[in-house]
């Protein structure tokens, strides 16, 4: 009888063992955000992932008890924020927003201090972006057959402006130049103002502008649209024909999600993935997001995981054909 009652005692203490790393696991879920919440953006304020960054932050600010700042750390085509939130503390409190030039640049910079897929957590997607190709009102060329001819007669003399190497603006026009073997020179930007400005200013010929930061010149006909960079067309332009019509087999998206340091709470990330999944589903989130052009890409953080590996797999292809370079 004594040997079954210690047993028992002994059964009871390691039951409560286990229970206290769980019990802390749930405490830390629901008291987390302690603090204001940093999102690291690596691209400069006013262009397409400044506007949904914000957007995310005001919705998890409003929901989660913290303010979550968004903090623009432009340069090196999102390098410079993802190394900050590599090095960052695991505990929730500095976010990535991650995108197309994360999986772009595992390929394009050899050399990076970082293993993307390795160190960074995936936390949520937020959306799939089309582009879209523009050039001003005035420009001699009205369709994308009109622009390859013009440009195959005129090499060298078109500038692609895009908001850095490695960037989807970037790869979208790389992936055009190496499909129709037209000849354009790059021209790198620190943010989609500035390319834009350079564009309506006739310093730049061409961009495959993100739509949310360039639907407003637009619809005011400062820009011409020739061709979105989806597979299908785009509600918000539906009178634009995809590139696909033209070009058979082109297809370029951005994406935009959240990530976290490697080694962040499971409890913590589960918590985020659920706010900001809320938020994609609710309908004045949707409506924005659909006025801006973009795809909300809810999901789990594994399925945020895979597409990230899947789009550094498709674009390691396009920049060892098309042998880019970083400038």
């Amino acid at each position: 009888m004594m040997k079954r009652r210690r047993l028992l005692q002994l059964g009871a203490g390691a039951a409560g063992a286990l229970a206290l790393p769980a019990a802390s696991r749930l405490a830390r879920a629901q008291t987390y955000p302690v603090r204001p919440v940093r999102l690291i953006v690596g691209f400069g304020a006013g262009g397409a992932p400044d506007i949904l960054a914000r957007l995310v932050a005001q919705w998890l600010s409003d929901h989660l008890g913290q303010p979550f700042v968004v903090e623009n750390r432009t340069g090196a085509s999102s390098e410079i924020a993802t190394e900050t939130v590599v090095k960052a503390a695991p505990d929730g409190h500095t976010l990535l927003l991650a995108s197309l030039a994360n999986a772009v640049n595992a390929t394009l910079y050899p050399k990076l201090t970082y293993n993307f897929i390795r160190d960074i957590a995936p936390v949520a997607g937020i959306s799939r972006d089309p582009n879209v190709m523009v050039v001003t009102s005035a420009y001699p060329t009205k369709t994308v057959p009109e622009f390859i001819a013009y440009a195959k007669v005129n090499p060298g003399k078109i500038n692609m402006g895009s908001p850095g190497v490695g960037t989807s603006p970037h790869m979208a026009g790389e992936l055009f130049k190496v499909m129709t073997a037209v000849d354009m020179t790059h021209v790198a930007y620190r943010g989609s103002p500035q390319v834009l400005t350079d564009l309506l200013g006739g310093q730049l010929q061409v961009y495959f502008a993100p739509i949310a930061a360039s639907l407003g010149y637009i619809k005011d006909g400062r820009l011409r649209a020739l061709g979105v960079t989806t597979a299908a067309r785009v509600n918000a332009l539906p009178d634009v024909p995809t590139l696909a019509e033209f070009v058979p087999g082109y297809e370029s998206n951005a994406f935009y999600g959240i990530g976290a340091p490697k080694g962040t709470p499971a409890e913590i990330v589960d918590k985020l993935n659920k706010a900001i999944n809320a938020g994609l589903a609710d309908s004045t989130m949707k409506a924005r997001l659909a006025e801006l052009g973009s795809s909300p890409s809810a999901g789990s953080p594994a399925d945020f995981g895979k597409l990230v590996a899947d789009e550094t797999q498709k674009w390691a292809k396009v920049i060892k054909s098309g042998n880019i370079k970083p400038e």
